[in-house]
């Protein structure tokens, strides 16, 4: 066994939103995506509390260190959205994404969903490799933006 495989073995993922460190979380978001810039952390914080579904990648070696983050938006019936996807650099590169994504398509609360979304201006193949492509009625897509 390599030291990355090694490294990924002492990544636990959960959807126990209490083991999040939302101020690690929260800063990591704001400081190194794009999308998260303006994000307050009230804002966020009030995000990942009315999440469907929020994924931890934590590093059992170093006190559940947050390694990786996502959350999905759904009513659990019809409808999701995947948002805020991150893995921390240190963890890229060892496939933490892509178990991630594992856990989140196979989760029991979104199977037989109509519509499973995301936007995404860097990772299509990575969530193409779970199902994901471009929107077949995307001109019939509206949206009120605040970005």
């Amino acid at each position: 066994m390599n030291q990355r495989e090694g490294n990924m073995e002492r990544i636990v993922l959960s959807t126990d939103r209490t083991l999040i460190d939302l101020d690690f979380a929260y800063r990591y978001l704001r400081d190194h995506m794009y999308w998260a810039k303006k994000l307050t952390f009230d804002v966020f914080q009030k995000a990942v509390a009315h999440s469907a579904i929020v994924v931890g990648a934590h590093d059992s070696s170093k006190d559940g260190q947050l390694a990786g983050f996502a959350r999905v938006i759904s009513d659990l019936a019809t409808f999701a959205y995947l948002s805020d996807v991150f893995v921390v650099a240190e963890y890229r590169g060892q496939g933490l994404s892509k178990r991630m994504m594992e856990l989140i398509v196979n989760h029991p609360e979104l199977q037989g969903l109509r519509r499973f979304a995301l936007v995404t201006e860097d990772a299509q193949g990575l969530y193409a490799q779970f199902g994901f492509e471009q929107l077949r009625d995307g001109a019939n897509w509206m949206q009120i933006y605040n970005g």
